[in-house]
């Protein structure tokens, strides 16, 4: 039988998050790949792409992988109790539970974090252990069948990692290659750890006021949660 893999799809995602492991999971051999949204009606994505969900949230059937992407319109995710209501019903049963970037604080609003070693975009890797998750700096981690990626090009790492456990570790740099995914870029300023200290300091300045938002939303989820289980 075909794999069934959801990618969440919504307002201001962030189209590589997405795209890039798309592109890898969709190539695999019989393979069902869907953009799962509240609606279908089409969305904008943080850069202006449009992007048409094909799947709706009640139409959805079970997925053996489901997978959050981030992007700005995270924030907005993590108080949408539709949306996390149906990101649990999918994980009870889910093959693996997956997400690149800042999606996986998604999965933290879910509940499906706690205890579990994730990963996330390294300027809003704070924002994990208020949900319980053990966060852990890598590019790629996984902890059991919950698998998540790094800041946004990480998520080709994370779909080759896990068309690995899908298909085969062959098959999965068939795939590398055929993408002729060898990354050289022209600099080495990719990691708060490599690149120069004033290029650091411009992204978190950028990124400042975001995780401000975002740092008072998880607040807020983790209270109500807390008052709920009080």
């Amino acid at each position: 039988m075909a794999f069934k893999i959801g990618f969440l799809l919504f307002p201001n995602v962030q189209p590589l998050d997405l795209c890039g492991p798309y592109d890898v999971l969709a190539a695999m051999p019989d393979t069902q790949v869907r953009l799962v949204w509240k609606t279908r009606e089409r969305v904008m994505s943080a850069t202006g792409m449009l992007l048409t969900p094909d799947t709706v949230f009640d139409d959805c059937p079970p997925l053996d992988v489901i997978c959050v992407p981030g992007g700005a319109g995270v924030a907005a995710l993590l108080e949408d109790d539709t949306t996390l209501d149906f990101l649990r019903r999918q994980a009870r049963d889910a093959r693996y539970v997956t997400s690149v970037c800042t999606g996986s604080l998604v999965l933290g609003a879910a509940g499906l974090l706690r205890g579990r070693r994730a990963t996330t975009h390294w300027a809003f890797h704070t924002l994990l252990e208020p949900f319980g998750a053990i966060a852990v700096n890598e590019r790629v981690v996984r902890d059991g069948n919950l698998i998540t990626g790094g800041g946004i090009t990480a998520g080709i790492d994370f779909a080759l990692t896990l068309a690995a456990e899908l298909i085969g570790v062959e098959a999965a740099q068939a795939l590398q290659l055929e993408l002729e995914y060898a990354p050289a870029p022209p600099f080495d300023a990719g990691r708060p750890e490599s690149a120069p200290h004033a290029v650091v300091e411009q992204v978190r300045a950028q990124n400042a006021a975001t995780l401000a938002q975002r740092t008072r939303i998880v607040e807020r989820v983790v209270a109500q949660r807390r008052d709920t289980c009080a």
